[in-house]
């Protein structure tokens, strides 16, 4: 196998696919930040390879185009010890570093420490937004019916948090409370506890799994979250075990638009019950709407919008 695929993303101005760097397909590039779990092409492949396995294991041999397609890592295997490529470098996010646990990274401690440091602390800003009426959703993010967030990392490691609705929808809050490190949480289970004065709130996990990192920053200033919510305003990491499964009841793209918009004039129906008709100006809902119309109730508003 010829080691120059394994191209630094500095020395080029796109990004070479992992399976592209380890000689496993000729030529692809790619296009979601080395987010592979988030990938179809990167599923398609490890489906493929694991068949192509399975076959082998029975004495046979695999045919077809799909025939010399295996998992990446045992392409950089071949190479000398001291020449395979750590996970991160291929990734473009350190300078070369070698791997010296066979790619099982769940026995890396170089892995966790960086996965803590890169992970949890470097924040990618979204490139794109989806814009309802005034209300923002980056594209890529799953959106739960409760208004958190679910962003997919790496492998099935998800970072989660408030949508800009449930943030102007309550406003400026005081203190944003996740479950501890270690707790599991479980889809639709309200585990995250808000606090704005004298009220409270919970709101609903978007997915099942465990805890492995929170945002310590949101205990003592949750306004933290209202000023920027799909990047320093994350609420806690977590591990899921059932991503897959958990993600077929949450929405992205289009359809989360299309619940926005729903849940828009949703908010316009209850604001006018007790405020009387708004001004046909054509403007957007301001950022602490229960603060300017505290008459609407916080417990109404959590009920009708959080589901709790």
């Amino acid at each position: 196998m010829d080691s120059s695929r394994l191209n630094n993303q500095s020395q080029t101005s796109r990004s070479p696919c992992i399976w592209m760097q380890a000689g496993v397909v000729v030529k692809k590039y790619c296009r979601s930040d080395y987010e592979c779990a988030a990938c179809r092409f990167d599923r398609a492949m490890r489906r493929a390879a694991a068949e192509n396995q399975r076959i082998r294991e029975e004495s046979k041999m695999p045919q077809g185009k799909r025939a010399r397609i295996r998992f990446w890592q045992d392409n950089l295997k071949e190479l000398p010890s001291w020449k395979r490529p750590c996970i991160h470098y291929m990734k473009a996010r350190i300078d070369f570093r070698a791997c010296n646990q066979d790619y099982h990274c769940s026995t890396c401690e170089f892995d966790q420490y960086f996965s803590d440091q890169y992970a949890v602390h470097a924040v990618v800003r979204p490139v794109d937004e989806i814009d309802i009426k005034g209300f923002k959703i980056p594209h890529g993010y799953y959106l739960h019916r409760g208004h958190t967030w679910v962003k997919i990392e790496e492998s099935s490691t998800v970072r989660v948090g408030l949508d800009d609705f449930a943030l102007r929808l309550l406003g400026p809050l005081d203190r944003i409370e996740a479950p501890l490190m270690g707790k599991e949480v479980r889809q639709d289970q309200a585990d995250i506890t808000l606090t704005r004065g004298p009220n409270a709130a919970k709101l609903l996990s978007p997915v099942s799994g465990v805890v492995t990192a929170i945002n310590p920053d949101l205990r003592e200033k949750g306004n933290l979250a209202n000023q920027d919510p799909y990047t320093e305003g994350w609420v806690m990491r977590l591990h899921s075990a059932n991503l897959r499964q958990d993600l077929k009841n949450l929405m992205i793209g289009d359809q989360a638009g299309d619940f926005l918009d729903e849940e828009v004039d949703r908010l316009y129906q209850v604001i006018e019950e007790h405020a009387g008709p708004l001004a046909a100006d054509g403007g957007y809902l301001g950022d602490d709407i229960y603060g300017n119309l505290p008459q609407v109730g916080w417990e109404k508003l959590t009920r009708l919008f959080l589901h709790t």
